[in-house]
């Protein structure tokens, strides 16, 4: 390791050259109590900023150690610090000057949920953050003086003003750590009562736009009926009230624009931890959670859909089910059962973005088309039957078909955001209304054997003679990304946050095709594998040379999942 002072002379020895001269400042500098390290220079002012990480002492930094005792609050002081970060960087950047991406100071943006991040990591033995900096150059000509600007002026400022515990609000820092053991017990407390979701009293659940999640101001907060309250003692905040949903068929009913869906989407969200001020902090689901919709044109390969479509006319085999282009009804079976694979314990569905043909037949359609020429077994007869045989449960919202009130446990109506327990009234209409009792083919649990596989590209040219090809990956957003020549589309997996949790599946895909699928390997060997490592290493796991980049975010298995049902292969 080389001094501060060593680097100060590198900058000046370098200043006025070509731009490929800023590789030789790789390597790692002492700082005032804290090591700087250049990983990656850039190859040009126009290029993908430099990668640039600081690393300091828990002795050094002086937080409390029961702040990072244990992976929750470790991810939760990450996410802290990573924002305070992030607020500092954004004051100098850019006040270096010069082309193309000179003087640029960038961090990873967090939004509402706490997600674990290469950007600011915490490991027994400190504080790693990691970020970008584009090294100044007027035109392709070294502009170091600049960068020692950056490097000596801006950064210690914010490195001391980011990851010093003295200098930062101890208040607000201990209400985090708090507030995510206090989310941590929730979890816990819904499985000792059985219970799939809770949404806390005053929770605002809609949100400000399309494009923000932030609360909408104004809004109606959440108070939940007093038929489904119930009481909550966390070890911090201490007792809160609000609706608990019970495990079994839960069903979300109410008049357009009156909250349905707005209230699944707090749902399908709430298997993530959120910061204060997000005023959903206490809406917490199962953290197996899986949102659910039908995807016309899904790939699928070698699943056991058999539970929800037999006999087909062209005698194509649902006990091992492939399809380049599905319909929604065979790509929403395809997903439950998937979703079974990867362990969820909910299933998160809408009506308006389910396959109406997958969800329910009505008596007078059963009449029509009699059951030998339907080979669709609707969820509708099938979701009794996950939960009792499964453990799984359901909450559905509904708005156009009655069939589900005959087999729904709890029936839940939003009346402009407010929630009424209406299933005791639902009971009765029911008895009104029956429903055609039809015998579904006998329940079978899926079997899935599945074997991953892949086809390896030949070696190029510039390739070391016996080394395959190696592959490339590109991030588009939170959309989906492309490995090679081939792409993977993200866009129906719903519960994925953020784009690093994307930049993140295409390292874990690109890391399987590279050394473990081999044909022999099934896929939820693989992704045990994978998650294995990934609680095992932390987020060094995606390391793929000397250096752990920023940009990425932890996943969750089920994203591991999806991500790999979508990967087309042979």
């Amino acid at each position: 390791m080389q001094s501060s002072d060593q680097l100060k002379t590198l900058l000046r020895s370098v200043n006025r050259k070509s731009y490929p001269a800023y590789k030789s400042l790789r390597g790692a500098y002492q700082f005032d109590r804290y090591i700087l390290s250049i990983d990656h220079v850039q190859g040009d002012p126009f290029a993908a900023p430099s990668h640039i990480s600081v690393r300091l002492s828990h002795k050094d930094t002086g937080f409390p150690a029961e702040y990072y005792k244990d992976t929750l609050t470790r991810i939760t002081l990450g996410d802290f610090l990573n924002r305070q970060f992030e607020h500092q960087v954004s004051r100098y950047t850019f006040r270096a000057k010069g082309s193309g991406k000179s003087g640029l100071i960038s961090v990873s943006h967090c939004g509402q949920e706490v997600l674990a991040r290469t950007a600011c990591e915490i490991t027994e033995k400190g504080i790693i953050a990691r970020f970008f900096i584009g090294f100044p150059a007027n035109g392709r000509t070294i502009n170091a003086t600049e960068l020692e600007k950056i490097l000596f002026d801006f950064l210690p400022v914010c490195v001391h003003k980011a990851f010093f515990y003295r200098n930062l609000d101890a208040a607000a820092l201990r209400h985090a750590i708090f507030l995510a053991e206090d989310q941590a017990y929730i979890r816990r407390e819904l499985k000792r009562r059985s219970l799939a979701a809770f949404v806390n009293d005053g929770a605002i659940l809609p949100r400000e736009s399309g494009i923000s999640s932030r609360p909408m101001k104004d809004s109606v907060p959440f108070v939940s009926p007093d038929s489904l309250r119930i009481s909550l003692d966390l070890p911090h905040k201490g007792t809160i009230t609000g609706m608990g949903i019970p495990c079994g068929i839960t069903l979300i009913v109410g008049g357009g624009y009156h909250g349905k869906s707005t209230l699944l989407n707090a749902l399908e969200l709430g298997v993530y931890n959120h910061i204060s001020g997000d005023e959903r902090e206490y809406v917490i689901t199962d953290a197996s959670a899986l949102k659910l919709r039908s995807e016309d044109g899904r790939f699928i390969k070698d699943v056991d859909i058999s539970l929800f479509i037999n006999d087909l006319p062209n005698k194509k085999d649902t006990l091992c089910f492939s399809t380049e282009d599905a319909s929604g009804s065979t790509s929403q079976a395809a997903g439950i059962v998937e979703g079974m694979e990867a362990g969820s314990k909910v299933f998160l569905l809408d009506e308006d973005t389910s396959a109406t043909n997958f969800m329910v037949r009505d008596s007078f359609m059963q009449r029509v088309i009699c059951r030998e020429k339907e080979p669709i077994t609707p969820f509708l007869e099938r979701a009794r039957e996950l939960y009792e045989k499964a453990g799984i449960s359901t909450i559905l919202v509904a708005g156009s078909s009655g069939a589900f009130f005959h087999i729904a446990d709890t029936v839940v109506q939003m009346d402009n955001y407010h929630p009424v327990d209406i299933t005791a009234a639902t009971r009765e209409l029911c008895k009104e209304y029956p429903l055609s009792v039809v015998q579904p083919p006998a329940f079978r649990l899926p079997q899935s054997h599945r074997i991953m596989t892949w086809s390896r590209p030949a070696p190029s040219r510039h390739s070391r003679p016996g080394q395959p090809e190696r592959l490339k990956t590109k991030v588009y957003g939170k959309d989906g990304f492309s490995l090679g020549k081939t792409d993977i589309d993200l866009r129906y997996i719903e519960q994925l946050t953020d784009s690093e949790q994307t930049a993140a599946l295409a390292l874990l895909l690109k890391y399987a095709c590279e050394h473990l699928i081999d044909g022999k390997r099934t896929l939820p060997e693989i992704v045990t594998y994978l998650d294995s490592q990934l609680k095992k290493q932390g987020l060094s796991f995606f390391s793929e040379g000397s250096y752990i980049s920023c940009g990425y975010a932890l996943p969750r298995v089920q994203e591991i999942y999806s991500c790999f049902n979508r990967y087309r292969r042979p």
